[in-house]
């Protein structure tokens, strides 16, 4: 596996950011849906050069992006970040089973389903701290987790390809 080094990571957490900031420009249909394009950024870096680059990228864009966003330490914050890591996390552990075991759609998806847990998880105990709301909106949340989980997976899949043909030294790729 390649070693980032910290231009790259500055880079890619660039792109996170960038594809954060163009996501928030589109109305939502509910204000705290997004479609997680900035995810997309997360999981080639993971399948590129390893966990650890994937949770630095991963933290700067959800800080930077909370920084731009006037959400610094508040409540959309708090439930990116620990989405956002706990996703992180949850992918790099599948990742590191058998090389093979999980497409980037696969791993995308695993990572969607532990981001929106972190999340729904977080949103009880930190402000809601009612089950029944939680468990109202949980079948929302997994279904439109599921679509974007796999829609994000696909692209990954597509750019990973992509910078395989292009003869970019890309190791640690098995997709």
């Amino acid at each position: 596996m390649q070693s980032p080094n910290r231009y790259q990571i500055a880079l890619l957490s660039a792109y996170a950011l960038a594809l954060h900031g163009f996501e928030s420009m589109f109305p939502s249909p509910v204000p705290w849906l997004r479609l997680g394009l900035a995810n997309i950024v997360t999981l080639i870096t993971l399948l590129l050069y390893g966990l650890r680059a994937a949770v630095t990228v991963t933290l700067i864009r959800v800080v930077l992006a909370s920084i731009l966003n006037g959400t610094f330490l508040g409540p959309a914050f708090l439930l990116s970040l620990g989405g956002g890591i706990l996703s992180t996390l949850s992918m790099g552990f599948f990742a590191s089973l058998t090389p093979r075991l999980f497409s980037a759609t696969g791993l995308s998806l695993i990572g969607a389903l532990f981001h929106n847990g972190a999340q729904l998880l977080l949103a009880y105990a930190l402000f809601i701290q009612r089950i029944e709301a939680v468990l109202l909106i949980t079948p929302l949340i997994v279904l439109l987790g599921t679509l974007t989980g796999t829609i994000n997976g696909i692209v990954s899949e597509l750019i990973i390809k992509n910078l395989k043909k292009s003869g970019e030294k890309i190791q640690n790729v098995d997709t």
